[in-house]
């Protein structure tokens, strides 16, 4: 199938530091694809701290995301929801349509539908609610995009460690070279430097890089290649059929 048009990429996830762990890599390489990209979050990052107040560690990871994004001339936005209070809702819902609307996306990477933490479960509902809606002329006062409005492709994320909550592994369809950007990728992680200390202090751990080295060697393995990210593509009425990824940059 011939890529879109609208050769534009938006991943709705839940906290800044999620897109560059997740899909930073593909990210890259669809923006040296030409590809024009959005990072959007559903909060600021604002309970990531045991130091900071809230309106603080909000600005510092939003700073953070912004830098990270900029490494391969994306834009960043924010939904500006809480932290461990994200709901799918009617006001989170028209945020999440109205984002849609203005960025107008062919390509769309979410939350796996079952993860380790409810604010990315209901963030992963927030981007599938969006994308199969966001085009109807009534959902929201917010202008649509020219070329936009079709109801994009739309992937899920490997969940972290790529298991589901209850320990059984997420089998992708798609999984897609990032050995070339790795680097890139890891670099644009590193501009997070403030959950670092949350991780050591909340989760024991203290291993930011090289948790996110270990598990894309792990997915590339699986194709043989030096590292890789890994989707489950939604396939539901009336999403597209075809594997727009796979399309683009092999693998499967």
């Amino acid at each position: 199938m011939t890529p879109p048009a609208n050769k534009v990429a938006l991943t709705l996830l839940a906290h800044p530091d999620d897109a560059e762990i997740l899909c930073g890599g593909t990210l890259a390489r669809l923006a040296d694809a030409g590809w024009e990209v959005h990072v959007a979050t559903a909060t600021p990052g604002d309970c990531g701290t045991m130091t900071a107040d809230r309106w603080a560690i909000s600005a510092t990871r939003t700073a953070e995301a912004r830098a990270a994004a900029a490494m391969i001339g994306a834009t960043y936005h924010c939904l500006d929801e809480r932290d461990l209070f994200v709901v799918y809702d009617k006001p989170t819902i028209q945020k999440a349509i109205d984002l849609f609307r203005r960025v107008g996306p062919s390509l769309v990477f979410t939350h796996a539908a079952r993860d380790y933490m409810l604010d990315h479960e209901q963030v992963s509902l927030l981007a599938r609610g969006a994308s199969f809606g966001h085009g109807a002329p009534n959902a929201s006062a917010v202008p649509v995009r020219p070329g936009g409005g079709r109801v994009p492709h739309l992937y899920y994320c490997d969940p972290v460690g790529g298991t589901d909550p209850l320990g059984h592994e997420v089998e992708p369809t798609t999984v897609v070279d990032v050995s070339a950007q790795h680097e890139r990728k890891l670099a644009m992680l590193a501009c997070h430097a403030s959950p670092r200390e949350w991780l050591r202090a909340h989760h024991g751990m203290d291993e930011y890089l090289d948790h996110v080295r270990r598990h894309d060697a792990v997915r590339g393995a699986r194709v043989g290649v030096a590292a890789a990210e890994a989707y489950v593509q939604h396939r539901g009425h009336p999403y597209p059929q075809d594997d727009l990824l796979a399309t683009l940059f092999g693998g499967g």
